[in-house]
Order: C-alpha cells, then sequence, then structure tokens
C-alpha cells in the first residue's frame, strides 16, 4: 500500500492511525502489568492510616495536586534537589495516584521528615511566615475543622476493593483497623490530618538508601 493512497483516504488514514496507536499502546502498557517493580509495594510501604487517609483527600480537596507534583524524575537537576527518584511501587496504595507534572511549587514526593510538625503548621496557616517569598495560599481553616470521621471507616473498606483489584503482594486493612477508623480521627483537626500525609511522603525510600 503506497503512501499516496493512503495519505488521499481520510478514511483508510484514521483507521490505520488507530490500529498504530493501539498496537504501540499495549507494547508500552500490557507489560507492566507483569513487572513487579509496578505492581508491589516498595518495601516499609503501607496502607495509609485512617489519619492520613483523610489527610490524603484533604490535599486533593484543597487542590494541592494543582500546584505540586509528587513525581520526582531520574534526572540529576531533579535527584540532587529533590532525592530519590520516584517509583511505581511507591504508589501502589494510591487511588487515584497524585504523580502529576505540575510544579508551581516544589514536588513533594520526599518531603516526608524534612521539616518539624510545627514548621508545616506554620507553613499552612501562612507559607510566608517561613518562606517570604511563597505565592501558596493559606490554609487558615484547617485548623479550625475537626475531621469527620464519619466515612473513614467506609473508605478504607472502598480502599480494600480498589487494592485487592490491583495489587496481589498488598496489604489491605483489617476489620480492627475499620473498626476503629472513626475513633483514630476523633478530635482531630484538618491540619492535624495533612501534616500527618505530609510527613510519610517518600519516607519508605529515603530509610533504604
Amino acid at each position: 500500500m503506497s503512501h499516496e493512497v493512503v495519505e488521499k483516504n481520510i478514511g483508510l488514514m484514521m483507521i490505520l492511525i488507530v490500529i498504530v496507536i493501539s498496537f504501540g499502546g499495549l507494547v508500552e502498557i500490557v507489560p507492566l502489568f507483569f513487572i513487579k517493580d509496578t505492581t508491589e509495594p516498595v518495601a516499609g510501604v503501607k496502607p495509609y492510616s485512617a489519619l492520613r487517609l483523610e489527610g490524603r483527600d484533604i490535599f486533593i480537596r484543597e487542590g494541592c495536586s494543582n500546584c505540586h507534583s509528587q513525581m520526582i524524575r531520574p534526572f540529576r537537576a531533579e535527584t540532587e534537589r529533590y532525592g530519590h527518584y520516584s517509583v511505581a511501587g511507591e504508589s501502589v496504595y494510591d487511588h487515584p495516584f497524585l504523580w502529576g507534572s505540575k510544579r508551581t511549587g516544589p514536588d513533594l514526593a520526599r518531603v516526608g521528615g524534612r521539616y518539624s510538625d510545627d514548621w508545616h503548621r506554620v507553613h499552612l496557616t501562612n507559607p510566608r511566615d517561613v518562606v517570604p517569598e511563597s505565592n501558596m495560599p493559606s490554609y487558615p481553616w484547617l485548623s479550625e475543622n475537626k475531621v469527620d470521621g464519619t466515612l473513614t471507616a467506609k473508605k478504607m473498606s472502598v480502599m480494600n476493593t480498589l487494592i485487592s483489584a490491583t495489587c496481589n503482594k498488598c496489604e489491605t486493612y483489617s476489620e480492627a483497623e475499620i473498626a476503629s477508623a472513626e475513633n483514630d480521627v476523633k478530635d482531630k483537626t484538618e491540619l492535624d490530618a495533612l501534616v500527618a500525609y505530609l510527613q510519610e511522603l517518600g519516607t519508605a525510600i529515603k530509610a533504604r538508601r
């Protein structure tokens, strides 16, 4: 089949484009389902605790992922600044995953343990108190709002379903953990939850280096 025939027949060209893209996608994507590095958790990576799970939801709700990626690329400029590059096994418990590519602010994949809890609290309440040049919005209401734990157990049950469907070697929440979920976040503020979430990001990889 000559190029001239294809170029003059738009319908045929579209069909061939779909076939080529579909084949290429299958070649790129299907093997990932059978590679341990992409389907099994990195040593030390565990399901989010009840408080961290709520913190992650707050991270999503407040649009933090619109400005902060959680994906360090395997380039020296990135690893020198942020640490070990991101690997798929770190995100097996993330539904949805928050790798992203937008960096109005710095990447957060290795932010866990880099700053104290108090630093995060001040930074989230008014970023310019610790980073004068920051253009990040302030989130003062996080210290006032209590975590609503009425749905935490249900969230964990849903996570169990998602984890079981996507990862054979992953841990799931026990019945005891689900039963105690509401009590585990009782009297905690949304600021407590978000700080707990941030303080664990990337620590499994950092711990084994």
